[in-house]
């Protein structure tokens, strides 16, 4: 053989042989990335020191807990026993209360004018009703949980309240009737074996002594859930109201979700409905409820950087952590 032929042929070895090496070094190389990806998962469920099913990489909430309705197991607990400040996730409470409350959600509430200057000047959200607007009790309900109106909220705990006897001024009947109100949202609250939660207002609105938990509110959306007028409600992303004096036409409500309604489909499933909730102190704060390969499950998250007007870090976690299921 000639030596041309040899050294092609000796070429041909070393081409082959550095093929298989860079082959193996390769495969070798995803081996590696694979352990790596599996240690730093390790390290994270570690420094987290959760049993949780669901442990996503990273969330902008601060508190957070997922569970399954089916067997009421907890799938993700994030500081969910640390006392936080609910802000609108308090409707909840006022939503359901009020639903228990009244044989007769047909029923018509005036809206008094004296509720509207403090939460004008807190700043409050509004459903869109007007002072001495004569509204529909459900009207209200849906004013409360879709555009989170702090005026259908006031106005409906007055009303429940209403049957107690009360003397004096005007202004002293508006302010007893609602801390009267306040006092069945937390005899309610204890009744449900909410053991950390304190309210002082029906709205959400910041108070140092208005707090509770994300195990407390998780028990909360759990129980109202069960309730079949709360549940049509807490799922509608648009409602119109009955016409009214003040507004003819009625008008038409919304969800703080409608906006993100393109971002509610999941990998496997849907958010169904959601209460949003902000003030300065709580951060953004979201109660979704979910169907997932037809499995029905609750979260609650709290602390989330941001407002009303930022990116929607609430709903992000939200359709991270679902789309782990």
């Amino acid at each position: 053989m000639s030596n041309t032929k040899k050294k092609k042929k000796r070429s041909s070895i070393k081409g082959l042989i550095l093929l298989i090496i860079t082959i193996l070094l390769l495969a070798d190389w995803e081996g590696v990335l694979q352990q790596m990806d599996l240690a730093a998962n390790r390290w994270f469920q570690n420094t987290r020191n959760t049993p949780d099913a669901i442990v996503p990489y990273e969330l902008y909430s601060s508190n957070a807990k997922l569970v399954r309705l089916a067997d009421n197991e907890a799938l993700l607990n994030v500081n969910s026993e640390e006392k936080i400040y609910p802000a609108s996730l308090t409707k909840i409470m006022t939503a359901i209360l009020a639903i228990e409350s009244l044989s007769n959600l047909e029923e018509t509430v005036q809206l008094r004018a004296e509720i509207f200057p403090p939460l004008v000047s807190e700043g409050a959200a509004m459903a869109g009703f007007l002072p001495h607007e004569d509204v529909k009790a459900i009207d209200l309900l849906y004013g409360i949980l879709l555009p989170s109106g702090a005026e259908a909220s006031v106005a409906l705990a007055q009303f429940v309240s209403s049957s107690e006897e009360t003397s004096g001024a005007l202004e002293q009947f508006v302010s007893s009737s609602e801390e009267q109100f306040v006092a069945q949202m937390n005899k309610k609250a204890a009744e449900l074996g909410m053991r950390n939660t304190h309210f002082t207002n029906p709205t959400g609105l910041h108070d140092e002594e208005h707090y509770s938990t994300i195990d407390d509110l998780t028990i909360l959306l759990k129980y109202a859930l069960r309730n079949k007028q709360f549940k049509e409600i807490f799922t509608t992303t648009r409602y119109s109201t009955s016409a009214s004096s003040l507004h003819p036409d009625g008008i038409t409500i919304y969800s703080t979700l409608a906006d993100q309604s393109d971002q509610m489909k999941l990998a496997n499933g849907e958010i169904k409905g959601g209460k949003t909730g902000y003030t300065e102190r709580a951060g953004l704060c979201l109660a979704t409820y979910a169907v997932i390969s037809g499995e029905e499950y609750i979260l609650i998250t709290a602390g989330a950087d941001g407002n009303a007007h930022s990116e929607p870090h609430h709903l992000q976690d939200a359709i991270q952590i679902y789309n782990l299921i």
